[in-house]
C-alpha cells in the first residue's frame, strides 16, 4: 500500500508552514539536508553526486548558486561537479543561470523540481523510442522474437511519453491547483 505525504512525512502540509522572518536551518542542517537527499538518489541508482547537487540547490535560499560555491560547499571536484550539473541539467531537474558580465555557471532548480522534470521527461523517451525504432530497421524478416519485443519497448517508450506529458502531467498540475486552494482555506 502506497504511503501518503502526510504518512510519509509524518505532519500535514500545514505544519511546515515557515516562520515569518525567520531561517530554522543553519548552513551545517542545509548540508546534512543536501546529503541525504544525495543517498536516495543513489539508493534510487542515480550517481549521488546528481543528489547531492540537486540537494544542495534545493536546500538553498538564493537564487541561484555558482559552480564554485557547488564545489566548495559539497566538497567535490570541478570534474564531479561539471557532470553532475549537465546530468540533472539533461533530466530537467535543474537549469543554468547566466548573469550578465560574470563568465561563472550559475544553477537553480524550479520551486517544483519534479514537475519540471516530468514535464521534460518525454524527450528522454522519444530519444529512447526512436533508438529502438533504428534496432528494428536493422532486423531481418526472419527475428520475430527480437522483432515482438522491440515493438513492445517502443510502444511502451511512446505511451509513456504520450501519458507523461498529457495526462500524467495535467493531474499533477491538477492537483497542486486543489493543495494551493485547500492551504489558501
Amino acid at each position: 500500500m502506497a504511503a501518503s505525504h502526510n504518512d510519509l512525512a509524518g505532519t500535514s502540509s500545514t505544519d511546515s508552514a515557515p516562520v515569518p522572518g525567520a531561517d530554522r536551518l543553519d548552513d551545517n542542517q542545509r548540508a546534512r539536508y543536501a546529503e541525504e537527499i544525495g543517498v536516495l538518489f543513489n539508493d534510487r541508482g542515480w550517481p549521488r553526486m546528481e543528489g547531492r547537487v540537486l540537494g544542495y540547490l534545493v536546500m538553498s535560499n538564493a537564487p541561484h548558486v555558482s559552480t564554485a560555491e557547488l564545489i566548495e560547499s559539497l566538497r567535490a571536484s570541478a570534474g564531479s561537479i561539471s557532470a553532475a550539473t549537465r546530468a540533472l541539467g539533461q533530466a530537467g531537474f535543474i537549469k543554468r543561470v547566466t548573469v550578465p558580465g560574470d563568465r561563472s555557471h550559475y544553477y537553480r532548480v524550479e520551486d517544483d523540481v519534479f514537475g519540471t522534470f516530468l514535464a521534460t521527461e518525454h524527450q528522454y523517451l522519444i530519444l529512447r523510442a526512436r533508438g529502438v525504432e533504428d534496432i528494428l530497421s536493422a532486423l531481418g524478416g526472419n527475428e520475430e522474437g527480437p522483432r515482438k519485443r522491440l515493438e513492445n519497448m517502443r510502444d511502451y517508450l511512446v505511451w509513456l511519453r504520450d501519458y507523461h506529458h498529457g495526462q500524467m502531467l495535467d493531474a499533477w498540475e491538477r492537483h497542486k491547483r486543489e493543495r494551493d486552494a485547500q492551504k489558501r482555506q
